[in-house]
């Protein structure tokens, strides 16, 4: 049987938890293939309390990797994570409408973690207008869904699914909130098809280390998606697989802690 393939059009997390390393190895663990687009290198300074410094690819660079992946080799699934500009949003949007890509995963990343303002305001009216409308899944955080739908914060369930309404009118098909352990007693996320909501909770993870998190949660999805499953089940899969790799969770460095991808070996899906 062929392995199903998935790219990921994302950033580069040069401490491994995050961006395409934390793409590629959920794929591996999920049994999918994994090939990228690189858009950016993050890299950190241990000498500066672990500051980002962002290094964004030519757009030239981005559009030639991305015909290697859709023209040379084809996928069963897409993810979009880090992009950095508007230009390469928008970029993602076109190549996804003119490869008709049909299973895509927008995880729209709008600063890196820890911080808790936009990279650039401008990048959320691109998401909105060009990117979420193609995509199957929009898997925002309870920042980003605040920046999509309009709402100035999102602190109850009841906010959470006003924003989920909102951004299902810019198109996706799908709109999975992800509240974390930032909204009731438990880790809970929010899935809605325009119709009915579905509630995925988790007990809460007694652990500070989640670098990675959203990242993994939404190529997980991915993953699942490639391999066929349905919305539904894609996110149930993956909201299990994500819960065991937060319980995980290990100390890299005095600053930053990522979720634990393979401990998800010990269970059987």
């Amino acid at each position: 049987m062929t392995m199903k393939k998935a790219l990921t059009i994302a950033g580069s997390d040069t401490s491994g938890g995050a961006g395409i390393q934390a793409d590629l190895t959920t794929f591996h663990e999920l049994g999918v293939y994994g090939m990228t687009a690189l858009t950016t290198i993050v890299t950190m300074d241990p000498d500066n309390g672990w500051h980002h410094n962002v290094f964004p690819q030519p757009l030239e660079t981005v559009e030639t990797q991305l015909k290697t992946v859709l023209s040379g080799i084809g996928v069963d699934a897409v993810k979009t994570g880090m992009l950095g500009s508007s230009e390469m949003i928008e970029l993602a949007a076109k190549k996804i409408k003119e490869y008709d890509l049909k299973s895509v995963v927008v995880d729209p990343v709008m600063v890196c973690k820890g911080a808790d303002e936009p990279l650039y305001p401008e990048h959320t009216v691109s998401y909105r207008e060009a990117l979420v409308p193609l995509a199957t899944i929009v898997t925002p955080n309870l920042f980003e869904a605040s920046q999509l739908s309009g709402l100035s914060s999102i602190q109850s369930m009841e906010d959470m699914e006003t924003a989920a309404k909102k951004i299902k009118e810019l198109g996706p098909k799908y709109v999975l909130i992800k509240g974390g352990g930032d909204i009731g007693d438990t880790a809970v996320d929010l899935l809605y098809d325009g119709e009915d909501f579905e509630v995925f909770e988790a007990e809460k993870a007694d652990t500070e280390y989640t670098h990675g998190a959203g990242c993994t949660y939404a190529s997980a999805i991915c993953a699942g998606l490639a391999n066929g499953k349905d919305v539904r089940a894609a996110v149930k899969d993956a909201k299990r697989f994500i819960t065991n790799a937060i319980n995980g969770s290990f100390p890299l460095n005095e600053f930053v802690g990522p979720v634990k991808r393979f401990a998800n070996r010990q269970e059987t899906f």
